[in-house]
């Protein structure tokens, strides 16, 4: 399955595909409203404003498989909505590694860090930004979203 066939569902509960971004620069990233790193939201919120009307979407991908995710759908919808004024694409929640991991991670999950490591997803705020021509490339948790190799990747990849 190629990554634009894979089928997603929104945090409202509507269907759609990878595939409906695909001619965008894509942010996807692990969230957890109950994690350390969650004010990396502030960071991706402010990515989305500075490049969505350029060709960008962050697309927001909640997770409990760390345990810091809230329990449904409707009270992520809030906390992202209230606390960090996230814009951005949210879908409902998924599993990132194991048995019942998400197509999408399946996938994503095969693409190596900086230092060629590939597999499973190590915490919540994991990053893969996902071009145009369908090259995934990943950073680690640690690595806060408006890093110089994040935004460096981003520019180079916009549309002209």
């Amino acid at each position: 399955m190629s990554l634009d066939e894979i089928p997603l569902t929104t945090l409202k509960g509507e269907p759609t595909t990878f595939g409906a971004y695909a001619d965008k620069v894509k942010l996807v990233v692990n969230v957890a409203s109950r994690c350390g790193l969650a004010p990396q939201y502030e960071t991706l919120e402010k990515l989305q404003k500075t490049y969505g009307d350029r060709g960008f979407t962050v697309l927001g991908f909640p997770s409990n498989q760390f345990l810091q995710e809230l329990g449904s759908e409707k009270a992520i919808a809030e906390y992202c909505s209230a606390t960090w004024g996230v814009t951005f694409p949210m879908f409902e929640k998924v599993k990132v590694n194991g048995r019942h991991q998400h197509p999408l991670y399946a996938e994503l999950t095969k693409a190596p860090d900086a230092s060629g490591k590939a597999g499973r997803v190590t915490w919540n705020f994991e990053k893969f930004v996902v071009t145009p021509d369908g090259s995934v490339h990943r950073f680690r948790p640690q690595t806060v979203p408006d890093a110089p190799e994040i935004v460096e990747l981003i520019e180079a990849s916009l549309p002209g």
